[in-house]
């Protein structure tokens, strides 16, 4: 999971899920100069020292001025070439920049785990589990060894004071731009719908706590169930989420603990895969999404330095171009209610067959659970034919807000996030922008969404911008192929 960047925002906005994880990688490195600008600095300075045509001429002196101002003997420019040679055969000897190149870093703590590793070819891929399943007998049973002054502790999602807890711990210290002007705001009945899915278990939320008096929350991670499909081949594994370490502690490398705590906790129920997603690159993705975003109130998004004002516009101009209708356009365009689910689920699961890597929606409680409209949660509409009844389509986004940090006006950005859209009688384009008109009419300030499924459709038509951070999607414990983003059909919240 990982904050959207804004559109027209040239510096990568935000967070990963596994931020931590990447620091425990080790992968960090200084940055060293270059022989490139060293001897682009040789250059500009023998340029400077050469004579404007005619004969070559004796070089000029220049005097020298001590440090306590005394003047010393003339010195020849000849002597301050040769030390720009020297310079330059001594940064050619330093040890070249690091590489962007995920391939080329070394991630300590992945390398550890049964997870692709870079170099292999997708043509030498052989697509399944990468360890087979352990009998319980070869499974730790006791939790992890945390650092001193930390302990592991029960999280009771359904006690409201406990919630309140994770509900802060996740508010200051989870997923935030680099530039700590937006940070993820997951309301209480979000994490309560994220993390109490049919089947859910209370041990897959590990906590950490501070040992003594206090005993704070300073660290979690979860996991629920759930049915990929890959392929052909029906794979029961968990969803990672809200990996999050307090933001003072993260020297401590608790993040690779929880990881394997968590990892420990999924195998002890007969579980050893896992999906997740992160913003930045580990090994191995088997997808990589870009987030777009649809502008719904383009003067507070520019207020806020979300996104802005492109270069020679105005602001009227940029609300007139961005103003979305006030009225849906699709006949029989209504609100999901629960007698539309059995026909909303057999839809979904069809359609959903047409990509590669999709979740299967195992029963028609796990469906109304995720798609069933939820106040400040989840909105989901269908299509009724007018003259048959039948559901025929389906639409649906989720609000997750960011806290604006330091502004003196708004204190809150309200986005919604494309979730499950099922095109059936009504061209996805149609259905998308009714979708933009129902955010807007719901007061959203933008709308977001992924590059996967049939998203990449409607992007442009309906005048999304293209953000500037990759959201890549992983497996744990299983070996798949590059697939491209509209074979996706996993969204993760």
């Amino acid at each position: 999971t990982t904050m959207p960047e804004a559109a027209e925002k040239k510096e990568e906005v935000v967070a990963p899920v596994v931020a931590d994880a990447a620091v425990a990688d080790g992968s960090d490195a200084a940055a060293e100069v270059s022989s490139k600008q060293s001897e682009a600095a040789t250059k500009t300075k023998n340029k400077k020292n050469k004579k404007k045509g005619g004969a070559a001429q004796a070089l000029p002196q220049v005097i020298d001025i001590s440090a306590n101002g005394d003047i010393g003997a003339p010195t020849d420019l000849t002597q301050l070439r040769k030390q720009a040679i020297i310079d330059r055969i001594n940064a050619l000897e330093q040890p070249p920049p690091p590489s962007d190149d995920p391939a080329t870093k070394d991630f300590k703590f992945w390398k550890t785990q049964p997870v692709p590793q870079y170099g292999e070819a997708d043509e030498e891929i052989a697509e399944g589990p990468l360890e087979a399943n352990k009998p319980q007998s070869e499974i730790r049973q006791e939790p992890l060894a945390l650092p001193a002054g930390f302990e592991w502790a029960s999280l009771d999602i359904t006690d409201p004071a406990m919630l309140d807890e994770l509900y802060r711990l996740l508010n200051e210290n989870y997923v935030e731009d680099d530039d700590n002007m937006f940070r993820f705001d997951y309301s209480r009945n979000f994490l309560k719908w994220a993390l109490q899915p049919p089947g859910c278990k209370a041990v897959w939320y590990a906590a950490v706590r501070q040992s003594g008096g206090s005993r704070k929350l300073r660290g979690f991670i979860s996991a629920i169930p759930a049915t990929l499909r890959i392929g052909e081949k029906n794979q029961e594994l968990v969803e990672i989420n809200f990996l999050c370490v307090h933001k003072k502690l993260r020297s401590h490398r608790l993040a690779p603990v929880l990881i394997r705590e968590i990892t420990r906790r999924v195998n002890c129920e007969g579980l050893f895969q896992a999906v997740y997603t992160a913003g930045v690159v580990l090994p191995t993705p088997i997808a990589k999404c870009r987030y777009w975003h649809r502008s719904l109130d383009p003067k507070k998004l520019v207020d806020v330095r979300f996104s802005y004002l492109p270069r020679g516009s105005r602001m009227t101009e940029l609300v007139r171009k961005l103003k979305v209708p006030k009225e849906t356009v699709t006949p029989g365009l209504r609100k999901m209610v629960e007698a539309d689910l059995q026909s909303a689920w057999q839809m979904t699961e069809e359609y959903l067959r047409k990509f590669k890597v999709a979740p299967t929606f195992t029963s028609i409680e796990e469906f109304k659970h995720w798609l069933l409209p939820r106040d400040g949660v989840v909105n989901s509409y269908v299509v009724e034919d007018p003259e048959t009844h039948e559901v025929t389509d389906m639409v649906s986004f989720y609000t997750l807000p960011s806290t604006i940090v330091n502004h003196p006006v708004h204190k809150l950005l309200k986005a919604a996030y494309s979730f499950y859209n099922v095109p059936g009688k009504t061209e996805i384009v149609q259905l998308m922008n009714d979708a933009l008109i129902l955010a807007k009419n719901d007061k959203f300030d933008v709308f977001n969404a992924l590059d996967l499924m049939e998203n990449s459709k409607f992007l442009e038509k309906l005048q999304f911008g293209k953000g500037d951070g990759n959201l890549q999607y992983y497996l744990y414990n299983y070996r798949l192929k590059t697939v491209e983003s509209d074979n996706i059909g996993l969204v993760l919240l």
